[in-house]
């Protein structure tokens, strides 16, 4: 792990992340968890421009339609947008890896079907499943919502955590199962080792540097599914909707998430494009970070993390193994008679 300090790459994108995180936890101890407002630029005692205001020294990325400082709403929203899609990451790896070594030891001749029947999930877009699952969690009803904001985050980080389980747990699957046919592990099985053992002794420690880039893969897969749910207004937490059908605003995010701030300013792009262009920008530095950081891992433990092809293996029954034991053990006892005879 040292070495990967000495990878560029991973240090730059270690410090972007680091700056949004750190960055969010420090704006808000200085300047407090509000926005600045400002209702309008005066010169001369005269108001010369009003919300949206355009990008200047005052507010280096513009305000928002409310006034609201756009720069203050990204570094107060940094810390909810990337903790959450790590979480999401983190709980879908906690799921799917032990789900994985089953399906990879455990089932290895219902493999193939299950593969089958997974492989078609990767041409289906995730937002759709998250859509389609998360409206009724997030959109807030004419009658307001009966859960709590903490209550509708857990929902949600849970909800786009098992989405992608069966395709994550597929791919792990095979990886062990690729490893579960070389020969160490063979000969480990013919001495009688546990498939339990097996995969806490062997298969983990060779999965381990996959598993710790996949898991960082999952984190932008999970900061891609925000932004697609930004714009169609499923905001993190929840979407404050105002049903008044003369004076009603438009629907708003709860906290200053980069999601719900991309999906609230979108409108104005042709406007004013400095408005979702600010966590467009955000979204990306972070997205390009993480893969910084990946290609920096990778290339510190010199090209061992690229994940293999998927290949037919030929199945070892029960019945090989066990014959291979039987084998093995008259050996020994040949084995152990003529030292004793030389003797």
């Amino acid at each position: 792990m040292k070495s990967v300090w000495r990878q560029p790459l991973f240090i730059i994108g270690f410090g972007i992340v680091a700056f949004f995180l750190g960055g969010s936890y420090v704006f808000e101890w200085i300047f407090g968890n509000v926005p600045k407002q400002t209702f309008f630029i005066e010169e001369n005692g005269r108001a010369v421009e009003g919300p949206p205001i355009s990008p200047s020294w005052m507010h280096p990325l513009g305000t928002d339609q409310f006034g609201y400082d756009m720069l203050a709403k990204i570094m107060l929203g940094a810390k909810y947008t990337i903790l959450a899609a790590m979480a999401v990451a983190a709980l879908r790896m906690f799921i799917a890896i032990p789900l994985g070594f089953v399906i990879g030891t455990y089932f290895q001749r219902q493999r193939a079907w299950i593969n089958a029947l997974i492989d078609p999930i990767h041409y289906v877009p995730m937002t759709i499943f998250a859509v389609l699952l998360l409206t009724p969690i997030l959109w807030m009803p004419e009658e307001g919502f009966s859960t709590t904001i903490n209550e509708r985050i857990i929902f949600q980080v849970i909800i786009m955590a098992l989405i992608t389980v069966p395709i994550v747990a597929t791919l792990i699957g095979n990886e062990a199962n690729l490893l579960y046919h070389q020969e160490y592990i063979l000969a480990a099985r013919t001495l009688g080792a546990s498939r339990r053992r097996i995969i806490i002794r062997h298969l983990t420690p060779q999965l381990r540097e996959k598993m710790l880039v996949l898991y960082g893969q999952q984190v932008v897969e999970s900061l891609i599914v925000f932004a697609h749910l930004g714009l169609l207004q499923l905001f993190l937490g929840g979407t404050d909707v105002d049903y008044d059908p003369m004076f009603g605003d438009p629907p708003k995010s709860i906290s200053f998430e980069w999601a719900g701030i991309f999906g609230n300013t979108f409108q104005y792009l042709q406007g004013a494009p400095w408005l979702p262009l600010g966590p467009a920008v955000s979204f990306a530095l972070v997205i390009l970070a993480i893969a910084a950081m990946i290609e920096g891992y990778t290339r510190a433990i010199n090209g061992k993390v690229k994940l293999t092809k998927r290949k037919k293996m030929a199945f070892v029954s029960d019945e090989t193994i066990e014959w291979n034991q039987q084998q093995l053990k008259s050996k020994l006892i040949l084995l152990k008679k003529d030292m004793t005879a030389s003797k």
